[in-house]
């Protein structure tokens, strides 16, 4: 489906029904379909699930004749909010779409039930993360593949099926005409301290570019949050482990 928002046809996933929403965010490398392996468990679940195209990547069609470029991430969503005229809703983002998550959550957090953070730097500007952050995504570190970069050694060895898709989704992430996006306003500890939502942050044991000690740093600034940790996962954290990582959503949003 496609909703023309301010600056985009904005392309997402709907499950439909009377359930609460759930909106997924995906990582820099994925799309929508990054969220295959989520959709029909949370569904099935009761939720009513969203997964979008961010502006700009695979179907969402930057419309610089509707709205100025490249916009935010955050804006788009709450433009999709209220296009499917959600009431209060969980957010859910992994990697790229976490930093969104956590910007959409500090500035829109009257619209939020709950906050869902997987594998995730939160790109950060407080030196407590920038300066050990500079010495885990070092230049030659970007240089690999992504596949290199984003997915553990065991899930690359032994998942052959899925490391080729994951590739694929990859490859066809970002368009041609596409720019990222930046967060409405930086990412601090401070900033993140006023999400008064409940939050859970999930990290992946074998994630290399947010190791969980990188992200039990920024977590500890929520004022309402659970860490857990999926041991073997690395930074494509629902896609390696999708019965842990879905498990692990469930029992935090049933408990709301």
């Amino acid at each position: 489906m496609i909703a023309s928002l301010p600056g985009v046809d904005l392309y997402y996933l709907d499950s439909g029904g009377d359930g609460v929403p759930l909106v997924l965010m995906h990582a820099n490398t994925g799309n929508a379909d990054s969220w295959e392996m989520q959709t029909a468990p949370f569904a099935e679940a009761g939720f009513r699930v969203i997964a979008f195209d961010r502006r700009g990547w695979a179907r969402s069609v930057p419309r610089p004749d509707t709205g100025p470029q490249p916009g935010s991430i955050a804006e788009d969503l709450d433009a999709l909010a209220t296009h499917l005229s959600l009431p209060r809703f969980h957010l859910l983002g992994v990697a790229g779409g976490g930093f969104a998550a956590l910007d959409y959550a500090a500035w829109r957090g009257d619209r939020l039930l709950s906050l869902i953070v997987g594998a995730s730097y939160g790109q950060f500007i407080d030196p407590a993360i920038t300066e050990p952050y500079s010495r885990i995504a070092t230049p030659a570190f970007k240089a690999l593949p992504s596949e290199m970069r984003e997915l553990g050694p065991t899930y690359r060895g032994f998942e052959p099926a899925g490391l080729a898709r994951w590739i694929e989704i990859d490859r066809n992430a970002m368009r041609a005409d596409g720019t990222p996006q930046p967060l409405r306003t930086p990412n601090s500890f401070s900033k993140v301290a006023t999400i008064g939502c409940p939050a859970l942050v999930i990290a992946g044991g074998a994630d290399l570019y947010a190791p969980p000690a990188l992200m039990r740093l920024w977590a500890s600034n929520l004022p309402r949050h659970e860490f857990r940790v999926i041991p073997d996962a690395g930074h494509a954290i629902n896609w390696e482990a999708p019965a842990l990582f879905n498990a692990m959503v469930l029992d935090f949003l049933r408990s709301r």
